[in-house]
């Protein structure tokens, strides 16, 4: 049995309920996942499967590459993981994993990088007051002092300073599966997941 798979985010949307409720839902086209690899207790010490996600051009694949993909049918991917699973054997090289691992209403987590925000200053980031406006004051959106006096003498480590903002991975726990449409190996996520549209996401299921 597989607990996690690979997805990408198309967005959101509102899906109406039975009573004529709606609520916000994330859409992630999940899969195909396919196993390019097995990993047994023997040989590598853990049993776990390796699984490809979103074909790749093999011209833009290298020979080592195309040369590890040769085993489970040739086909390349751009993205490559594994799932620890109990029994290896239960799968087949090339075999497809689709959304019907997960069932509506399961409990899921997902994980994905947030969106970039840029080179932001410490109001933006980390939401400081600022400076005063009026009375000559030059000191608008700056940090401020930062340093120390004789003791210790150094900046701290940690410090609230600008900096890159965003882009970081980020794990959305315990979110509902609303809605499953296998014919197109889509999920419908109760609220947001990281990221934008075309996020790559790492969709598992809560333990």
């Amino acid at each position: 049995m597989v607990n996690k798979l690979f997805g990408k985010k198309i967005g959101m949307t509102r899906y109406f309920l039975e009573g004529g409720k709606s609520e916000s839902v994330s859409v992630v086209k999940i899969g195909p996942c396919v196993v390019t690899q097995k990993k047994t207790l023997d040989k590598e010490g853990y049993n776990a499967i390796q699984i490809g996600f979103e074909p790749k051009a093999e011209g833009r694949t290298n020979k080592p590459l195309k040369g590890h993909f040769e085993a489970s049918g040739g086909k390349c991917f751009s993205h490559l993981n594994e799932v620890r699973v109990e029994d290896v054997d239960a799968f087949e090289l090339g075999q497809e994993i689709k959304s019907d691992v997960f069932s509506i209403g399961d409990t899921i987590h997902v994980r994905g990088r947030s969106k970039g925000r840029g080179f932001a200053g410490v109001m933006k980031r980390w939401g400081f007051g600022g400076g005063r406006k009026t009375h000559g004051s030059r000191s608008h959106r700056v940090p401020g002092s930062i340093g120390n006096s004789a003791t210790p003498a150094k900046v701290i480590k940690g410090k609230k300073m600008p900096g890159r903002m965003g882009y970081t991975h980020v794990t959305a726990k315990n979110l509902k599966v609303v809605d499953i449409r296998p014919e197109m190996d889509v999920l419908l996520i109760k609220g947001p997941v990281p990221g934008g549209p075309g996020n790559l996401l790492e969709i598992s299921k809560a333990p």
